[in-house]
């Protein structure tokens, strides 16, 4: 069955080596008869979370604020998998990502009882080093609470010019696991 797939592309670079990542991910993917859908996070008008607890009151646009997560919800809705791609600033996601992402607490104040939609996901990061932990365990926690379920991690160190990520293994595995869904 051919999925629906949102890349959620924190990074402020639209040719940088996470776009590398998720590039090869979408050609995989599509090539599998899957449709992807990736938004720029860092070219989108998208304002912080208010936590006003005021979303999920309109089923096309839930949160109280206009701005370009209006674009965002109705694929993040229909996705069956979500991938979270981002640089590793500071040893954790970028502000980009971990902006939209709390933005996206508006769809579970859709339901009553305030759950998230059940997704699949996989989180894909690139970095000058190569220490994500701190980043993996905000993403292995953040699935468990929830109940989304990992289809992989794409992780590439060592890369921190545009184009530095050019013949590195991560690339063919990014391709790789877009075509195996």
């Amino acid at each position: 069955m051919n999925k629906k797939i949102v890349i959620l592309n924190g990074s402020p670079r639209k040719n940088g080596n996470t776009s590398a990542l998720t590039g090869e991910f979408k050609k995989g993917a599509e090539s599998a008869g899957n449709q992807v859908t990736e938004f720029f996070l860092g070219s989108m008008k998208i304002n912080g979370c208010l936590g006003c607890w005021h979303g999920g009151k309109k089923a096309d646009c839930p949160c109280v604020q206009s701005d370009d997560m209006a674009q965002i919800y109705p694929a993040y809705r229909e996705a069956d998998i979500v991938v979270l791609a981002s640089p590793l600033y500071y040893w954790f996601i970028s502000g980009q990502l971990k902006t939209a992402f709390d933005r996206l607490f508006a769809i579970a104040e859709c339901d009553p009882d305030y759950r998230n939609p059940k997704k699949q996901s996989i989180l894909i990061m690139s970095a000058e080093g190569a220490g994500f932990e701190e980043s993996e365990h905000w993403y292995d926690h953040l699935e468990k609470h929830i109940g989304w379920k990992s289809l992989g991690k794409i992780l590439c160190g060592y890369v921190t010019q545009p184009g530095d990520i050019a013949g590195k293994p991560e690339l063919q595995q990014a391709y790789n696991l877009g075509k195996s869904i």
